[in-house]
């Protein structure tokens, strides 16, 4: 038994544990075999043997289970199609609701609106963890009853009359939706290398930027459609449910994509969790780091028959007692912690900016000739949204997604490779912070248009886009960087699903509070004429983020070993 000490290169921490890889007497047999082999080549004046090769570089047709993978990144698709879909013309629907209420009431409702999802899942999100572990339950199970669900609780929301019912429908959504934390404990099941991690957990960020480019764009073009293609849906044969709801028609489609989802996953997707009858072999649950033995290179000490031995070693089926599971209070370590505390930051800016960008572009814009307009002192006080459209809201919206799809095909794979998954994750987060403190000054830009009774011009779509690409440059690199964060936490792969569960759970609790407070300061900043109130303060909530994540450290997910599983590591090698 060898007991080693894992360092953490990205935070320059130390994580002692305990590997059973090989009997101590064999590694000091290897070593003086290879210091004698060293000395006899030295002394014969023949070629040192080669370096080990390098082993390729990890590419998307490398991934293992691709086919499990594509459907879970499907999954992830249609997941967020409903909530970037309602983005659009959510501040509209709550105008329709009750067309006396103000600006500032309307962002009100949009962040409890928006909050009552993520509440939901914030309060479900551990139970379904823990369902998700269950002999009884299963990955698919959840999954399954996440997306059907969510699908019912889209055609609520479409045929919703009142706030109070859209809010209902919006919260047995979150309530019954577990999908994020079992697709990423299911892609962590498909995928066990870490090398293939940096790409694997790329899919979640990949379908989201897919929902979020044409998830505005289909909010918006079919929201009110009898009003906007009168030649199509208008006139003597408009169907009087669109009359009656004129925002229904989105949510209407993206409950037939939820269940076209479901489908797919009933029977296409497997079940890989510990104890289901398509677990990969025991051998495999586990990830150790194996002792470098110099035997191991090729040279004359290369002896094959040790090594197929070896082969049937870590082939043979593993004793049942490894299956143990760590209990609940194990699972607080320093390291789980500290991921879920910078998480808690991430996630209530990442909510407080989806919120905010919606309300701001919709919000009416600044003019200088009402009267009732409060009075400018520059740099800080001045109000004004951007004054767009349904349709306008979602092509600005969709920007998100056509910058995120760019930076995560070309810059991120190599400067993620460079610097590592910790460091990705803290140098990026900076770039919150100056997304957030020039959003609002765009509405300088189009208050001028505005007095010209002109639509946003050039320069507006300018600002739009570069603070954009400085918000999506930072999700890029920390989204993926946070889920991988979290899965290699776990200090016992019999918890995965559970760690998951309390992430999402975490993630769920703040983007819940997000947009909540978020609306809130935003109506405020627009009561008192400064309209970069709420922006200002989210980002000082993510430079607190950014200060938080330095104390996180990559780990190993499997950093706490149950008694017995010493014999199984052992056995192994």
């Amino acid at each position: 038994m060898v007991e080693l000490n894992e360092h953490d290169e990205n935070a320059s921490r130390t994580t002692e544990t305990t590997l059973y890889n090989a009997p101590l007497h064999s590694v000091e047999n290897n070593s003086d075999k290879w210091k004698n082999y060293r000395n006899q080549q030295d002394y014969d004046g023949a070629q040192q043997p080669q370096p080990v090769q390098k082993p390729a570089p990890v590419t998307w047709m490398s991934l293992p289970h691709k086919g499990q993978l594509a459907l879970l990144g499907l999954c992830r698709v249609f997941d967020f199609l409903q909530i970037s879909s309602l983005q659009a013309y959510m501040f509209f629907q709550l105008k329709s609701f009750n067309e006396s209420l103000t600006d500032s009431e309307i962002s009100t409702q949009a962040g409890i609106l928006q909050g009552a999802f993520t509440a939901a899942q914030f309060a479900t999100a551990v139970a379904w963890g823990q369902v998700a572990d269950a002999q009884w339950g299963g990955r698919k199970f959840v999954l399954l009853v996440g997306l059907l669900g969510t699908a019912i609780s889209c055609l609520g929301v479409a045929f919703s009359a009142s706030f109070g019912q859209a809010v209902f429908w919006r919260f047995f959504g979150g309530a019954i939706n577990g999908t994020v934390g079992i697709i990423r404990t299911m892609i962590s099941e498909n995928v066990k290398e870490k090398k293939y991690h940096s790409r694997a957990f790329l899919i979640l960020p990949i379908g989201f930027n897919i929902a979020a480019l044409f998830g505005p764009v289909m909010g918006g073009w079919l929201s009110n459609p009898v009003e906007t293609y009168p030649n199509i849906f208008g006139g003597p044969s408009a169907a009087r449910w669109l009359v009656k709801y004129p925002y229904s028609l989105p949510m209407v489609a993206n409950f037939f994509f939820m269940v076209f989802c479901a489908t797919l996953v009933a029977v296409g997707l497997e079940e890989r969790a510990l104890g289901s009858t398509n677990v990969p072999s025991s051998g495999q649950q586990y990830t150790s780091i194996p002792i470098h033995n110099p035997d191991d290179e090729e040279g004359p000490l290369l002896n094959q028959q040790e090594d197929e031995e070896d082969a049937n070693l870590e082939e043979s089926p593993v004793p049942e007692k490894s299956l143990q599971v760590l209990p609940f209070r194990g699972i607080w370590t320093k390291n789980v912690l500290c991921t879920l505390c910078a998480q808690a930051f991430f996630d209530f800016q990442m909510g407080a900016f989806n919120n905010l960008w919606l309300l701001f572009l919709s919000t009416p814009r600044y003019e200088s000739n009402d009267p009732s307009s409060p009075e400018r002192h520059l740099p800080f006080i001045f109000t004004g949204g951007l004054g767009m459209s349904p349709q306008t809201v979602g092509l600005a919206t969709s920007i998100l997604g056509v910058i995120g799809m760019i930076l995560q095909f070309t810059i991120y794979p190599k400067i993620q490779g460079r610097l590592g998954t910790a460091k990705s994750y803290q140098y990026f987060l900076i770039m919150f912070p100056a997304a957030y403190a020039l959003a609002p000054y765009i509405s300088l830009i189009s208050s001028s248009y505005a007095s010209q009774a002109q639509d946003n011009g050039f320069w507006v779509w300018v600002f739009i886009i570069v603070t954009l690409f400085l918000q999506v440059t930072a999700r890029t690199f920390t989204l993926p960087a946070s889920i991988i964060l979290l899965n290699n936490c776990c200090p016992h792969p019999s918890v995965l699903g559970t760690v998951h569960g309390i992430g999402q759970a975490t993630s769920s609790a703040f983007r819940t509070v997000g947009p909540v407070v978020s609306g809130w300061w935003y109506g405020y900043g627009l009561d008192i004429g400064v309209i970069g109130f709420s922006w200002w303060f989210v980002a000082l909530v993510s430079v607190l983020g950014a200060v938080a994540a330095i104390f996180v450290y990559e780990g190993s997910g499997h950093e706490i070993f149950l008694p017995g599983e010493e014999d199984v590591e052992l056995e192994q090698h």
